[in-house]
Order: C-alpha cells, then sequence, then structure tokens
C-alpha cells in the first residue's frame, strides 16, 4: 500500500466510502464526480500506479476487476441497455488517482468517440 494513495486509504478503511462490491482481490464504490448517472469505480485491492506497471503476475486481478463490472452491471440492472467499461492511463489520458481502476458507466447513452 501507498501511503499518500487515496485508493489505498478507502482499501485500508482509513477514508470512508461506502463499498458496494467487494471480494478478496478488488473493492468497488461510486464516483464522487459522476460521468454518467452510473459512475462506479472497481479498484485492486494493491497499488499499482498505472496500466503501464502491470505485468503477467497481475493476471488474474486485471481479470477480477473486469468480471466485478460484469457482475455490478448485472446487479444494478445496466447490463442489457449497455455500459462503457474505462481505464485511463496517465494525466492526458484523464488519470487523477494514480491506482488502476476500472471505470464502469451506464444510465445513459455513450457516444463514440468519447472525451
Amino acid at each position: 500500500m501507498k501511503q499518500d494513495c487515496l485508493f489505498c486509504k478507502i482499501v485500508l478503511k482509513e477514508v470512508s466510502s461506502k463499498i458496494i462490491y467487494e471480494n478478496k482481490y478488488v473493492m468497488a464504490f461510486n464516483d464522487i464526480n459522476p460521468q454518467a448517472p452510473t459512475h462506479i469505480l472497481i479498484i485492486p485491492k494493491i497499488h499499482i500506479s498505472t496500466l503501464n506497471d502491470i505485468n503477467k503476475s497481475h493476471n488474474q486481478l486485471i481479470g477480477e476487476l473486469v468480471e466485478a463490472s460484469s457482475l455490478l452491471a448485472k446487479k444494478i440492472g445496466v447490463h442489457h441497455d449497455g455500459y462503457r467499461t474505462v481505464f485511463n492511463c496517465n494525466k492526458d489520458a484523464g488519470q487523477t488517482v494514480f491506482h488502476i481502476h476500472l471505470h464502469l458507466l451506464a444510465g445513459r447513452k455513450l457516444n463514440w468517440p468519447p472525451g
């Protein structure tokens, strides 16, 4: 864990957040600055700063993040109409917290291209 990381503090329960999903590897909570009616962040319980820091030892963990997005989409009922999952990597892509996180966005028509 990284001491100055907001998401690490959430994992350690040092910062309060309403956790909507959790297993041994990941946890999920609503984004405090939602970009869609449903905007959930799914984070690993270990600190990985950016996608550039992922290696083969993280394969299961990345699978857990993606599986959690599917489970949550079904749980909240957006799986039929559609949802988007997004990883941002570094500042120019919009990453503001440097602890990888998967965005699950739904509840409105999501246009393409994004941004």
